[in-house]
C-alpha cells in the first residue's frame, strides 16, 4: 500500500474531490491522450453520489495526504443502479444467469463499478488494495459481485480478468455496444 494513501468509505464531504477525479477520466471530458488508458462512461451528479454514500455506503475511496481523492470504487445494490437503462437491462437478465452455484438475483448480487484511478497510481497495487477493501465491506451484504466491461476498453478487461481475477459470466449487447459481464464470489477475498 502507498504509505501516503488512506482507504476509506467516502463521506458526503468527499463528493467534490471524487467528482473532480471522475470528470478528469469521464468519456465526455477526458483528454484524447488519456482515453487509450481507460475511461469512465457514466456521468454522475453530486446528488447521485450523495445517495450512493448515504443509502448504500457504496463509495470506496483512496485519499492522499491532502485529502484529495485519487481513486474510487463504486459498489451498490441493483435497486440503487436501476434508474440507469443499462443496469435495468442487466437486472432483467439476472435470473437467467448462474454463477458458481448461485442463481443470480438482486438479493444475492450487487453491481461493482465504475472504478477510477488517477493515472499517477496506475500500474501500482492501488486498484487491488481498493478492490479488496470494497469487496470485504460488500461481502457482509452479498455473496456475489457482478460488473461489466465494454469490449472497446481492453485495458479495463485485462485489469478485471488478470489483476482482480474476475470470471466472465456472459457477454451481452446493449445500445449497440458489446460487453463482458464479469463476477466473483465476495468471500473469495479472504483466500
Amino acid at each position: 500500500m502507498h504509505n501516503n494513501l488512506k482507504l476509506k468509505i467516502a463521506e458526503v464531504s468527499d463528493i467534490e474531490s471524487a467528482l473532480k477525479l471522475h470528470y478528469r477520466y469521464q468519456v465526455d471530458s477526458i483528454s484524447d491522450e488519456d482515453k487509450k488508458d481507460g475511461f469512465v462512461t457514466t456521468p454522475f451528479t453530486p446528488e447521485e453520489l450523495k445517495a450512493l454514500i448515504e443509502k448504500e455506503q457504496g463509495l470506496f475511496i483512496a485519499v492522499d495526504e491532502n485529502n484529495e481523492v485519487v481513486a474510487y470504487v463504486m459498489s451498490a445494490s441493483w435497486q440503487f443502479w436501476s434508474a440507469w437503462p443499462i443496469f435495468a437491462y442487466m437486472i432483467e437478465q439476472l435470473p437467467s444467469l448462474s454463477y458458481k452455484g448461485y442463481q443470480l438475483s438482486v438479493d444475492n448480487s450487487y453491481q461493482y463499478g465504475p472504478v477510477c484511478i488517477d493515472k499517477r497510481y496506475r500500474g501500482t497495487t492501488l486498484l487491488l488494495d481498493l478492490f479488496d477493501f470494497a469487496l470485504k465491506e460488500m461481502s457482509k451484504r452479498y455473496p456475489v459481485l457482478v460488473t461489466f466491461v465494454n469490449k472497446i476498453n481492453p485495458r479495463s478487461y485485462a485489469a478485471h480478468s488478470r489483476k482482480l481475477l474476475l470470471d466472465t459470466i456472459c457477454e451481452f449487447e446493449f445500445n449497440n455496444n458489446q460487453y463482458y459481464e464479469m463476477g466473483c464470489l465476495t468471500n473469495e477475498a479472504d483466500g
